[in-house]
C-alpha cells in the first residue's frame, strides 16, 4: 500500500508472498531453464528459498549489503561477500540473480561484474526481483513492480531490525 505523499509503500506478509509467487510465474512463462539460483542476501533471501523450492533448483547465497546508515535507511557503501555458500560445487551454466529489489541497481550490477570476472562456468546469468523502483540503473531480466516514484519499501520482516530478546520475551510472556 502507497503513502499518500509517494514516499512510502507498506506490504504486508500476505502480498510479499503473492508478489514473489507472481515473480516465479513471470519466470516460469519466460520459458528460461536456468540451473541454479544465487540469491543476494539479506534481501533476496526470502525470494531466493522460495524460488529454488517452486523451481526444485539448488539455492546459493551470497551476502552483501550497503544499508547500515540511518537504522538501514540510508544506502552507505557497498559490500560483497568474498566467497558464495552453496551445498556442492561452485556457479556453472544457467545462473538466476534474485534480489528483493532494484533500487540504484548498484548492487545487482556489482555483483554481476564480480561474476563474470570470476566465474567463467556461468555461461548465462539473469536477474529477477519483486521491485524495480524508477532510481534504478539496471532494468532486471524479471520484476513484479515497476516504482517510478522510488518508494521506501516497508518490508513485513523489518520489525525484526529493532526487535531484541528482551522485547520478544515480552510479547510471549517468557
Amino acid at each position: 500500500m502507497l503513502s499518500e505523499d509517494g514516499k512510502h509503500m507498506y506490504v504486508s506478509w500476505d502480498e510479499y508472498h503473492a508478489l514473489i509467487e507472481k515473480l516465479a510465474l513471470k519466470i516460469y512463462k519466460s520459458d528460461w531453464e536456468f540451473d541454479q539460483i544465487l540469491c543476494l542476501a539479506r534481501g533476496g533471501t526470502r525470494p531466493g528459498d522460495i524460488l529454488s523450492r517452486v523451481f526444485d533448483k539448488p539455492l546459493a547465497i551470497m551476502s552483501t549489503s550497503s544499508y547500515r546508515e540511518s537504522a538501514g535507511t540510508e544506502q552507505g557503501h557497498l559490500d560483497l561477500a568474498n566467497y558464495i555458500t552453496m551445498p556442492r560445487g561452485e556457479l556453472e551454466g544457467r545462473v538466476l540473480l534474485v534480489d528483493d529489489l532494484a533500487d540504484s541497481g548498484e548492487t545487482l550490477k556489482a555483483v554481476a561484474n564480480r561474476l563474470v570476472g570470476t566465474s567463467p562456468k556461468i555461461t548465462e546469468m539473469r536477474s529477477a526481483v519483486i521491485w524495480v523502483k524508477g532510481i534504478s540503473t539496471v532494468l532486471p531480466d524479471y520484476y513484479v513492480e515497476m516504482l517510478p516514484s522510488s518508494p521506501w519499501i516497508h518490508q513485513p520482516f523489518e520489525e525484526y531490525d529493532t526487535l531484541r530478546p528482551p522485547r520478544l520475551a515480552d510479547r510471549w510472556k517468557i
